[in-house]
């Protein structure tokens, strides 16, 4: 089998050509991806219910809007936190100093990309409250089996751009799509110009 390049902590950007409603103008974090699969989560989907509502003891350290996102169509009973612990994309941990951390990071967090983490949401969440810049709170995810992302990839479904750490905390995820193509260097900056709906044009 060839060697899958790792996409792990870009983003994927939903093409307007991309037929999946549960995808449409998506912007899916790709938490995990190699050659047995790929994991993500939907940063643009927030839902009505808050955080609050399902996780009350997470609910303070969640960012606006403190709501429940949907991550994706599969698995939608389960919960995956996602947090920005700022200032661990080069952190090296200081000599001597005894703390709640390890060397990647506040326990209960596991680096995915920079300072981009998954959150342990079994921990007590003030294990990390000092330490987490923003917190978001997703049901379900979204998962393609071995090859299935790259054959979408090859069809033109997604663009893969790179990911910022405002990306997950986004206080407006509605205009999340078109703000990530907007900053593009290339063609893929014009795509943020595409009308919702091409037939009004």
């Amino acid at each position: 089998m060839t060697e899958v390049s790792s996409l792990t902590g870009r983003l994927l950007v939903a093409t307007p050509a991309l037929a999946d409603p549960n995808f449409d103008r998506a912007v899916v974090l790709l938490l995990d991806h190699d050659e047995e699969g790929s994991l993500g989560v939907v940063l643009n989907r927030p839902t009505p219910v808050g955080v609050g509502d399902i996780l009350e003891s997470w609910a303070a350290l969640a960012g606006e809007p403190g709501v429940v996102f949907q991550g994706g169509p599969v698995s939608l009973d389960s919960a995956l936190g996602v947090a920005v612990v700022p200032g661990e994309a080069g952190r090296a941990p200081e000599a001597g100093r005894v703390s709640s951390r390890t060397e990647d990071g506040p326990l209960g967090w596991r680096r995915v990309h920079g300072a981009i983490g998954l959150v342990d949401l079994e921990a007590p969440p003030e294990l990390l409250a000092a330490a987490v810049g923003s917190l978001r709170i997703f049901a379900g995810y979204a998962g393609w089996g071995p090859g299935q992302l790259e054959d979408e990839l090859s069809e033109g479904a997604w663009y893969v751009v790179e990911s910022e750490p405002g990306d997950v905390s986004s206080p407006a995820p509605e205009r999340l799509w078109r703000a990530v193509l907007r900053r593009q260097r290339s063609e893929l900056a014009m795509v943020a110009t595409y009308p919702d709906d091409p037939s009004l044009n």
